[in-house]
């Protein structure tokens, strides 16, 4: 069962690596696919799933509370870190403090725990999209703008913020499935099979494209401040994790398993991508290209543990 599972993933992820390393696609390239993947293929694969289940298979408040109280603890602990002892101003702590509470969910949590658990997974992950994208993604950007204007507009920037939230296809997908769910709105067979075949390209073309993004990145900033991001991202996060679901809910072995899995992925794209948009660059990329390969290492002994 472990190579199954872990087998494909490195595989995937070699073969983006070598496609963009021995130059039969670029990066904008691979970029392009992953661009499918977070703005078709993934909306199409969390809305399936979810507007074909009913709301008491999707709605797991202790797992939901504990996973929000966990990301927010170790967001808030990193944000007072990179201010006082690392001396980052506002809109820089706030990016480098994501890196330190959240998992790229949505490209690696759902391809590897579809081979895991099944349709499961997009329960398991849906729930961390919603606590991700409605709750931690916006107090970042709100940080980032206060941080950035001179004399912040308050309501201009929650209006901005809830655009692009309003707007994110992924967030759309699982609102959309959720709310579904919760009327016993049934897909047409036919939309229905559309949206399962594209759903089911989300998992490999998303291991691909990260695979063929890790080309060209460096480590040119290992230092405390990094090591302290990816320490907190892939070995506090899914420690607490899993101790929060176990000790404090009465959620179901697979669901604590998968819980602290999601917790010990590797930092998200929009990490780097938020970094590079405020001119942090490489104290970005170098955490994250960290993170990756430690994030992998620690969720394949995971997997290897409770899934041998």
């Amino acid at each position: 069962m472990v190579f199954e599972v872990i087998a494909p993933i490195f595989l995937l992820l070699a073969l983006g690596y070598l496609s963009v390393k021995m130059n039969l696609l670029n990066k904008e390239q691979v970029g392009t696919i992953g661009g499918f993947v977070i703005k078709i293929a993934l909306p199409a694969l969390f809305f399936q799933s979810l507007a074909s289940k009913n709301l008491h298979q999707i709605w797991y408040p202790g797992y939901f509370f504990v996973y929000t109280s966990v990301t927010f603890l170790l967001f808030g602990f990193a944000y007072w870190l990179m201010r006082t002892h690392f001396s980052n101003k506002m809109s820089h702590a706030a990016v480098l403090s994501l890196g330190a509470g959240m998992s790229n969910t949505g490209l690696i949590g759902t391809a590897v725990l579809s081979l895991l658990v099944g349709q499961n997974a997009m329960t398991y992950t849906s729930l961390v999209v919603i606590i991700e994208s409605v709750l931690l993604v916006p107090t970042v950007l709100i940080l980032m703008q206060l941080g950035t204007q001179q004399k912040a507009n308050f309501a201009e920037i929650i209006k901005s913020t809830s655009l692009t939230l309003l707007t994110n296809p992924l967030f759309a997908g699982v609102m959309l499935g959720i709310i579904f769910a919760i009327f016993q709105i049934r897909l047409p067979h036919q939309i229905n099979d559309v949206l399962l075949m594209l759903g089911q390209t989300a998992s490999p073309l998303a291991l691909f494209a990260i695979g063929g993004g890790i080309v060209g990145m460096s480590l040119k900033y290992v230092n405390a401040q990094s090591c302290y991001l990816v320490f907190s991202s892939n070995i506090i996060m899914p420690l607490l994790m899993y101790l929060g679901l176990r000790y404090f809910t009465d959620v179901s072995q697979e669901m604590l398993y998968a819980g602290t899995i999601i917790a010990a992925l590797p930092m998200p794209t929009i990490f780097a991508m938020l970094g590079q948009s405020i001119g942090l660059n490489e104290k970005t990329l170098t955490p994250l290209l960290m993170s990756t390969i430690l994030g992998f290492v620690v969720s394949g002994i995971l997997i290897s543990m409770w899934w041998s």
